[in-house]
C-alpha cells in the first residue's frame, strides 16, 4: 500500500446557501491511495456489479413507471440478488441530510443527485440513473442515460455528445497524463458543440470510501493538475447542459437542476490507471459500447 502526498492549488466547493461556486486558492494537501493488485480485483468485482444493476433496470425504464419504483427495483436487486450494499442510502456528507434512496434518478433538467419519488416517467423524457454498490468493502460507481420512448433531436444529441465527451476524457488516462488534460478535452468538446459543462460537481477517487481524492474536474487547462500514476482509480462523470452551466439546488437538499431549465445529461465510468493506459472497471454484458473513435 502506497500513499502519495500531493499539492492541489485549487479545490472547487459548492456553497448551496448562495448557489454559487467558490474557489479556495489556498493550497491543500490530499492523499491519493494507490491500489494494490488485490484491491484492484475487488474494485473490478464492485464495478461490474454496479453496471449489472443498470443492465437489470433497463427494460423497466419506460413511460408510466415512477422513479420510486425504479429505486425499489434496484434496491431489491442489489440487496437480495447481488448481496451488495446500496452506497447512496443514508449517505450523509458534512452539511447534508442523509440521502433517502438507494440510487439517483435525474430527469430532463435535473443535473445530478435526483431523489426518486412519485413522479412517473413520460414519453420524451431523458433520465440518468446513477448506481453505486459496495461489495466486500469496495465501491463500484457508474451511471447511464436512458431515453423514455421517442425523445427530441436535442435530447438525443446532448446524450450522445455527453457520452462521447466522457470517452474523450477516458482516452486521456495513462501514467504521466495530467488531470487538467482530462478536463480540458471534455470542456473543449462540449463547448465547441454549443453545450456547457457543470463546474460545481466532479469525478472523484473511489475505493474503500465512496469519495476519495483526487477530484476529477470536467474542465481545465492542458498540462496542469495532478500527474496520473498506475494504480489510481477514479470516476469520470461529466455533467453537460444544453443551455448555460448555472445550477440551482432544490429544497430537498440533494437534487441539482439547471438554472435555466435546459436539459442536462451525464454518463459515468470508474477508471483504473494501468501501467500502459486505462481499464474501465464498470463494464458488464449490456454496457453500451464505446464510440467508434475509441481505439
Amino acid at each position: 500500500m502506497q500513499n502519495y502526498f500531493l499539492k492541489i492549488l485549487e479545490e472547487a466547493r459548492y456553497n448551496s446557501t448562495k448557489n454559487k461556486l467558490k474557489r479556495n486558492i489556498n493550497a491543500a494537501i490530499m492523499t491519493i491511495h494507490i491500489k494494490n493488485p488485490q484491491e484492484i480485483e475487488k474494485m473490478r468485482v464492485a464495478g461490474k456489479l454496479a453496471s449489472e444493476v443498470l443492465d437489470f433496470i433497463t427494460p423497466f425504464v419506460r413511460s408510466g413507471i415512477t422513479t420510486d419504483e425504479i429505486d425499489k427495483l434496484c434496491h431489491d436487486y442489489m440487496v437480495n440478488v447481488q448481496n451488495t450494499i446500496p452506497a447512496p442510502l443514508n449517505y450523509a456528507p458534512d452539511g447534508h441530510t442523509p440521502y433517502p434512496k438507494s440510487i439517483c434518478t435525474s430527469i430532463n433538467h435535473q443535473i445530478c443527485h435526483g431523489v426518486p419519488g412519485p413522479k412517473a416517467l413520460k414519453e420524451g423524457d431523458i433520465v440518468n440513473i446513477d448506481v453505486t454498490v459496495i461489495k466486500d468493502g469496495f465501491h463500484g460507481d457508474t451511471s447511464r442515460m436512458f431515453h423514455v420512448g421517442e425523445t427530441s433531436i436535442q435530447a438525443k444529441r446532448l446524450c450522445k455528445l455527453t457520452y462521447e465527451a466522457m470517452w474523450l476524457g477516458i482516452q486521456i488516462v495513462k501514467p504521466g497524463a495530467k488531470l487538467g488534460d482530462i478536463g480540458f478535452i471534455i470542456q473543449d468538446f462540449a463547448e465547441k458543440n454549443g453545450f456547457s459543462v457543470v463546474r460545481e460537481f466532479c469525478g472523484h477517487g473511489i475505493g474503500k470510501r465512496f469519495h476519495e481524492e483526487p477530484q476529477v474536474l470536467h474542465y481545465g487547462k492542458q498540462g496542469t493538475g495532478l500527474t496520473l500514476e498506475a494504480g489510481m482509480i477514479f470516476t469520470i462523470e461529466p455533467m453537460i447542459n444544453a443551455g448555460k452551466r448555472d445550477i440551482k439546488q432544490m429544497p430537498d437538499g440533494w437534487t441539482i437542476v439547471t438554472k435555466d431549465r435546459s436539459l442536462s445529461a451525464q454518463w459515468e465510468h470508474t477508471i483504473l490507471v494501468t501501467h500502459n493506459g486505462y481499464e474501465v472497471l464498470t463494464v458488464s454484458e449490456k454496457t453500451p459500447p464505446p464510440p467508434t473513435f475509441v481505439n
